[in-house]
Protein backbone atom coordinates (compact mmCIF):
# COMPACT_ATOMS: atom_id res chain seq x y z
CA UNK A 1 0.00 0.00 0.00
CA UNK A 2 1.45 3.65 -0.78
CA UNK A 3 2.62 5.53 1.66
CA UNK A 4 3.23 9.77 2.07
CA UNK A 5 7.01 8.47 0.95
CA UNK A 6 6.60 5.42 -1.05
CA UNK A 7 5.00 4.82 -4.06
CA UNK A 8 5.17 1.57 -5.07
CA UNK A 9 2.44 -1.31 -4.89
CA UNK A 10 1.64 -3.94 -3.05
CA UNK A 11 4.49 -6.59 -3.37
CA UNK A 12 6.30 -4.40 -5.13
CA UNK A 13 9.19 -4.82 -2.86
CA UNK A 14 11.13 -8.29 -1.83
CA UNK A 15 11.17 -9.62 1.83
CA UNK A 16 15.08 -8.11 2.04
CA UNK A 17 16.06 -4.44 1.17
CA UNK A 18 19.71 -3.62 0.87
CA UNK A 19 19.56 0.31 1.91
CA UNK A 20 22.40 2.54 1.19
CA UNK A 21 21.66 6.28 1.42
CA UNK A 22 22.17 7.79 -1.60
CA UNK A 23 19.46 7.28 -4.41
CA UNK A 24 22.40 6.85 -7.49
CA UNK A 25 24.14 3.85 -5.52
CA UNK A 26 20.69 2.27 -5.48
CA UNK A 27 20.36 2.73 -8.88
CA UNK A 28 24.38 1.25 -9.50
CA UNK A 29 23.59 -1.39 -7.16
CA UNK A 30 20.54 -2.76 -8.86
CA UNK A 31 21.89 -2.26 -12.48
CA UNK A 32 25.10 -3.94 -11.70
CA UNK A 33 24.11 -6.94 -9.56
CA UNK A 34 20.44 -7.55 -10.63
CA UNK A 35 18.72 -9.15 -13.71
CA UNK A 36 15.17 -8.56 -14.46
CA UNK A 37 15.06 -5.62 -11.82
CA UNK A 38 12.27 -3.24 -12.22
CA UNK A 39 11.80 0.60 -10.95
CA UNK A 40 9.59 0.50 -7.73
CA UNK A 41 9.48 3.78 -5.97
CA UNK A 42 10.65 7.51 -7.03
CA UNK A 43 9.29 9.41 -4.61
CA UNK A 44 11.29 12.45 -3.64
CA UNK A 45 13.81 11.15 -5.74
CA UNK A 46 14.50 8.04 -3.19
CA UNK A 47 14.72 5.37 -6.26
CA UNK A 48 14.39 1.78 -5.27
CA UNK A 49 14.18 -1.18 -7.53
CA UNK A 50 13.18 -4.71 -7.21
CA UNK A 51 14.85 -7.68 -8.54
CA UNK A 52 17.15 -11.22 -8.98
CA UNK A 53 20.08 -11.51 -7.79
CA UNK A 54 23.15 -14.24 -9.82
CA UNK A 55 22.06 -16.57 -7.86
CA UNK A 56 18.31 -15.63 -8.86
CA UNK A 57 16.89 -14.87 -4.97
CA UNK A 58 14.63 -11.62 -5.37
CA UNK A 59 15.54 -8.53 -3.81
CA UNK A 60 14.95 -5.06 -3.20
CA UNK A 61 17.35 -1.98 -3.23
CA UNK A 62 16.06 1.17 -1.67
CA UNK A 63 18.00 4.93 -0.67
CA UNK A 64 17.34 6.25 3.18
CA UNK A 65 18.80 9.60 2.46
CA UNK A 66 21.14 10.99 5.06
CA UNK A 67 20.59 11.14 8.68
CA UNK A 68 18.44 9.22 11.65
CA UNK A 69 15.05 11.10 10.70
CA UNK A 70 15.16 9.85 7.05
CA UNK A 71 15.86 5.98 7.42
CA UNK A 72 13.12 6.32 10.10
CA UNK A 73 10.92 7.23 8.26
CA UNK A 74 11.51 4.28 4.97
CA UNK A 75 12.29 1.60 7.44
CA UNK A 76 9.57 2.31 9.11
CA UNK A 77 7.02 2.17 5.74
CA UNK A 78 9.14 -0.87 4.65
CA UNK A 79 8.52 -2.95 7.62
CA UNK A 80 4.69 -2.11 8.55
CA UNK A 81 3.38 -1.30 5.04
CA UNK A 82 4.98 -3.59 2.37
CA UNK A 83 5.83 -6.62 4.46
CA UNK A 84 9.63 -6.29 4.45
CA UNK A 85 10.76 -8.38 6.84
CA UNK A 86 14.75 -7.52 6.65
CA UNK A 87 16.93 -4.35 5.81
CA UNK A 88 20.38 -4.47 5.28
CA UNK A 89 22.24 -0.94 5.40
CA UNK A 90 24.87 -0.90 2.95
CA UNK A 91 26.98 2.42 3.49
CA UNK A 92 30.11 4.48 4.46
CA UNK A 93 31.81 5.46 7.51
CA UNK A 94 34.98 7.27 9.08
CA UNK A 95 36.61 5.05 11.79
CA UNK A 96 37.90 5.79 15.41
CA UNK A 97 40.08 2.94 15.93
CA UNK A 98 43.92 2.69 15.42
CA UNK A 99 43.66 -1.04 13.59
CA UNK A 100 40.68 -0.22 11.22
CA UNK A 101 41.93 0.69 8.00
CA UNK A 102 40.49 1.94 4.98
CA UNK A 103 38.74 -0.14 2.50
CA UNK A 104 37.36 -2.88 6.00
CA UNK A 105 34.39 -3.51 5.76
CA UNK A 106 32.90 -3.26 9.90
CA UNK A 107 29.59 -5.51 10.70
CA UNK A 108 27.85 -3.28 12.99
CA UNK A 109 26.55 -5.13 16.35
CA UNK A 110 25.41 -2.44 17.40
CA UNK A 111 24.66 1.14 17.56
CA UNK A 112 25.04 4.10 19.75
CA UNK A 113 23.97 8.06 19.47
CA UNK A 114 24.15 11.40 20.04
CA UNK A 115 20.43 11.86 18.72
CA UNK A 116 17.13 12.25 20.90
CA UNK A 117 15.37 10.46 18.40
CA UNK A 118 15.15 7.57 21.00
CA UNK A 119 13.00 9.58 23.07
CA UNK A 120 9.85 8.95 21.40
CA UNK A 121 9.71 5.75 22.84
CA UNK A 122 9.05 7.80 26.61
CA UNK A 123 12.94 6.22 27.15
CA UNK A 124 15.90 7.66 28.94
CA UNK A 125 18.18 5.54 27.23
CA UNK A 126 17.91 2.85 24.36
CA UNK A 127 20.82 0.26 23.47
CA UNK A 128 20.19 -0.33 19.80
CA UNK A 129 21.71 -3.78 18.17
CA UNK A 130 21.65 -5.47 14.97
CA UNK A 131 20.12 -9.01 14.23
CA UNK A 132 22.10 -11.66 15.40
CA UNK A 133 21.53 -14.25 12.65
CA UNK A 134 22.02 -11.48 10.22
CA UNK A 135 25.24 -10.80 12.12
CA UNK A 136 26.71 -13.61 12.45
CA UNK A 137 25.58 -14.69 8.66
CA UNK A 138 27.68 -11.36 7.33
CA UNK A 139 30.78 -12.14 9.84
CA UNK A 140 30.96 -15.72 8.32
CA UNK A 141 30.54 -14.05 4.67
CA UNK A 142 33.67 -11.88 5.48
CA UNK A 143 35.42 -14.94 6.99
CA UNK A 144 34.76 -17.45 4.14
CA UNK A 145 36.22 -14.32 1.85
CA UNK A 146 39.46 -14.31 4.26
CA UNK A 147 38.37 -10.54 4.31
CA UNK A 148 39.53 -8.10 7.44
CA UNK A 149 36.93 -9.22 10.21
CA UNK A 150 35.58 -6.04 12.05
CA UNK A 151 32.41 -6.52 13.97
CA UNK A 152 31.38 -3.98 16.78
CA UNK A 153 29.48 -0.97 17.59
CA UNK A 154 28.89 2.00 15.93
CA UNK A 155 27.90 5.90 16.79
CA UNK A 156 25.11 6.76 14.78
CA UNK A 157 25.61 10.87 14.73
CA UNK A 158 23.38 14.00 14.15
CA UNK A 159 25.70 16.27 13.73
CA UNK A 160 27.91 15.77 10.03
CA UNK A 161 30.32 19.46 10.79
CA UNK A 162 30.66 18.87 14.79
CA UNK A 163 31.21 22.49 16.30
CA UNK A 164 33.91 20.87 18.88
CA UNK A 165 36.32 18.68 16.27
CA UNK A 166 37.54 16.36 19.23
CA UNK A 167 34.19 15.01 20.02
CA UNK A 168 34.19 11.99 18.38
CA UNK A 169 37.61 10.90 21.00
CA UNK A 170 35.13 10.26 23.71
CA UNK A 171 33.60 7.67 21.89
CA UNK A 172 36.79 6.02 20.51
CA UNK A 173 37.79 5.63 24.32
CA UNK A 174 35.01 3.28 24.94
CA UNK A 175 35.71 1.23 21.57
CA UNK A 176 33.14 3.02 19.33
CA UNK A 177 34.65 1.65 15.67
CA UNK A 178 33.60 4.47 13.85
CA UNK A 179 30.79 7.21 12.79
CA UNK A 180 27.78 7.19 10.74
CA UNK A 181 24.29 8.65 10.27
CA UNK A 182 21.63 6.36 10.33
CA UNK A 183 21.82 2.61 12.00
CA UNK A 184 20.63 3.91 15.56
CA UNK A 185 17.34 4.34 13.77
CA UNK A 186 17.01 1.26 11.22
CA UNK A 187 18.09 -1.24 14.54
CA UNK A 188 15.56 0.68 16.67
CA UNK A 189 12.41 0.27 14.15
CA UNK A 190 13.39 -3.35 13.90
CA UNK A 191 14.19 -3.95 16.94
CA UNK A 192 10.21 -2.06 17.63
CA UNK A 193 8.84 -4.47 15.19
CA UNK A 194 10.40 -7.66 15.95
CA UNK A 195 12.23 -7.56 12.22
CA UNK A 196 15.84 -7.97 11.23
CA UNK A 197 18.28 -5.24 10.29
CA UNK A 198 22.45 -5.05 9.85
CA UNK A 199 24.45 -2.25 8.86
CA UNK A 200 27.97 -2.81 6.55
CA UNK A 201 29.64 -0.26 6.36
CA UNK A 202 32.81 0.58 4.15
CA UNK A 203 35.64 2.51 5.89
CA UNK A 204 36.08 5.76 3.78
CA UNK A 205 37.57 8.23 6.23
CA UNK A 206 39.85 7.68 9.36
CA UNK A 207 40.01 10.52 11.97
CA UNK A 208 43.37 9.06 13.80
CA UNK A 209 45.29 8.59 10.35
CA UNK A 210 43.71 11.39 8.81
CA UNK A 211 43.05 9.67 5.28
CA UNK A 212 40.55 9.32 3.46
CA UNK A 213 39.58 7.34 -0.13
CA UNK A 214 39.30 8.95 -3.83
CA UNK A 215 35.75 8.53 -5.43
CA UNK A 216 37.75 5.90 -7.13
CA UNK A 217 38.80 4.01 -4.30
CA UNK A 218 35.23 4.36 -2.97
CA UNK A 219 33.76 2.47 -5.47
CA UNK A 220 35.83 -0.13 -5.09
CA UNK A 221 35.42 -0.68 -1.91
CA UNK A 222 31.95 -0.13 -1.93
CA UNK A 223 31.83 -3.01 -4.52
CA UNK A 224 33.32 -5.72 -2.02
CA UNK A 225 30.94 -4.36 0.52
CA UNK A 226 27.76 -4.83 -2.10
CA UNK A 227 29.18 -8.67 -2.70
CA UNK A 228 29.12 -9.23 1.14
CA UNK A 229 25.37 -7.40 1.73
CA UNK A 230 24.25 -9.46 -1.12
CA UNK A 231 25.74 -13.23 -0.33
CA UNK A 232 24.37 -12.60 3.73
CA UNK A 233 20.50 -11.39 1.57
CA UNK A 234 20.43 -14.20 -0.17
CA UNK A 235 20.07 -16.33 3.02
CA UNK A 236 17.03 -14.71 4.16
CA UNK A 237 15.40 -13.62 0.95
Amino acid sequence: MATPHINAKDNDFAKVVLMPGDPLRAEWIAKTYLHDYKLVNTVRGILGYTGYTKNNKLISVMASGMGIPSIGIYCHELYCSYGVETIIRVGTCGAYQEDIDLFDVLVCSSASTDSNWYKQYGLEQLSAASDFELTMTAYNVLKNKNMPLKVGPILSADVFYDEDPDTWKKWAKLGIMGVEMESYALYTTAMRFKKRALCLLTVTDHFIKKEKLTSEQRQLGLAKMIEVALETAEKFA
